[in-house]
């Protein structure tokens, strides 16, 4: 038995309400997505053909997902904010369920185990990025930009 996985990234909005904490406001994450199908290799050697497994996930996740609002439908004042951002022609991504990690690794789940043979697993992880840019300014200045949130270092040399 061999397992694959196919990694693919999106950004999305959501707002979980009625939280106690910070994450009751609408805020972003930049999503990884691991899909995992399990199997013994064909005659071509492999599981599954990586092309077929990438467009399958980018079809049923990243295109619906991808710089959405994700909200929970039974949510009232999640689907006032979905209202309004479709109101402005925006993207938004209902949910049978809140829109913690943990469900969208399940939800992403049923929606491939039909399309996906083997299917094994769908790991979700919201990704840190950080992004270090350093630029020569003039009279010798360095500035170096620093993001999660920002930052920024200024350096001059004599």
């Amino acid at each position: 038995m061999t397992t694959i996985t196919k990694t693919v990234r999106f950004d999305a909005a959501h707002i979980l309400s009625n939280h106690k904490g910070l994450c009751k406001n609408l805020h972003g994450h930049s999503y990884r997505v691991d899909v995992s199908a399990s199997g013994v290799e064909g005659g071509d050697g492999m599981v599954m053909d990586f092309k077929d497994l990438k467009r399958i996930v980018a079809e049923t996740v990243c295109d619906k997902f991808d710089h959405a609002f994700i909200y929970c439908e039974s949510s009232e004042p999640e689907r006032d904010i979905a209202a309004a951002v479709e109101r402005h022609g925006m993207r938004t991504a209902p949910l049978p369920c809140r829109s913690t990690a943990e469900n969208l690794a399940r939800h992403f789940f049923f929606l491939l185990e039909p399309l996906v043979p083997g299917l094994c697993a769908v790991k979700i992880s919201e990704v840190l990025s950080l992004r270090i840019w350093s630029l020569k300014w003039f009279n010798n200045i360095s500035i170096i930009l620093l993001n999660k949130y920002f930052s920024i270092i200024i350096t001059t040399e004599i």
